[in-house]
């Protein structure tokens, strides 16, 4: 999220306020290029409410976020693909404990679009929030979650899996939390956190008031967002639980692309079973839309072996 302190409208003590009215847990301050908003952050921070430090490293040919480094650090910018600067660049970040995410990668401004390779990267931002437009859920954002969702199965197969994230990128009164990253953390710390999101341990909320549960089970084993589920060819029975999303329709993803589709009732409270075994599928993962198509929720995969 960004504050006066770059190009945002609102004061860290504001944001921090909205963010605890919206339920969130934890958030990331992501200035461009400057550190310069971190020395007051700490003031908001609390034993319920967490503040990663970061930077949105924005360069000439895409925009990445810095999240998790050290208090003051600036990571360099100035530079575009082919400088050959980016890779140490992520290296400084990783060197602090921090992960990088490739942001808005199809985002329709000039730099704007991200130009590098993900290689070196921990996450990809599939879905960002209302910056660029009235609507929580765009065509760039469609492009986004496309282009990663072909991926996955390669990530999986070759253990570099790349989780996806979902951010607000809050500039303006009433963007916080729309969407915003729903993490499993062992705790409520700067390194429980970051570890989830680099596991993959989570799934994107379009807001507070969605919720959602994926597992896969096969001979009374079981496995969670994130996971893997050793299914020793075995049927696997997947399960999605869905609330907040009246007459939402529910669909599984493999690597054979949109195998399965349900809708919830006009209660927007419902639970979608799909059966597969691991022969058939790589992986699941769900996707929860609105009716007439915008994203109320999305999950990462849970591996299938």
């Amino acid at each position: 999220m960004h504050s006066v302190y770059s190009d945002g409208e609102l004061t860290p003590e504001q944001l921090a306020a909205d963010a605890r009215a919206a339920g969130l847990d934890f958030i990331a301050t992501t200035e461009h290029n400057s550190a310069q908003a971190h020395r007051v952050w700490g003031r908001y921070a609390a034993d319920d409410f967490l503040v990663l430090l970061g930077e949105e490293v924005t360069t000439r040919t895409g925009h990445w976020l810095a999240l998790g480094v050290a208090p003051g650090q600036v990571i360099n910018w100035d530079y575009r693909v082919g400088d050959e600067l980016i890779g140490r660049c992520l290296d400084q970040v990783h060197a602090s404990g921090g992960l990088c995410v490739a942001a808005h990668p199809h985002a329709p401004y000039p730099s704007g679009s991200f130009m590098y390779p993900y290689r070196g990267f921990d996450a990809v931002e599939v879905w960002n929030g209302l910056w660029t437009s009235d609507r929580p859920w765009n065509a760039d954002n469609e492009a986004a979650l496309a282009e990663w969702g072909r991926g996955i199965g390669e990530g999986i197969h070759t253990g570099r899996r790349l989780p996806a994230m979902g951010n607000s990128d809050t500039h303006l009164k009433g963007q916080i939390g729309i969407p915003h990253t729903v993490v499993f953390a062992e705790s409520l710390s700067a390194s429980a956190v970051l570890a989830g999101i680099r596991a993959g341990r989570s799934w994107i909320a379009g807001s507070a008031e969605v919720g959602l549960s994926l597992t896969a089970l096969a001979a009374g084993r079981g496995a969670g967002i994130g996971e893997r589920l050793a299914a020793g060819g075995e049927p696997v029975m997947v399960r999605a639980r869905v609330r907040g999303v009246p007459s939402a329709t529910v669909s599984f993803h493999t690597d054979l692309g949109a195998v399965h589709r349900e809708v919830l009732p006009e209660s927007g409270v419902g639970t979608v079973e799909w059966h597969t075994t691991s022969g058939d599928s790589a992986f699941v993962r769900i996707e929860v839309r609105h009716p007439h198509g915008p994203m109320a929720a999305l999950t990462n995969p849970i591996a299938l072996t």
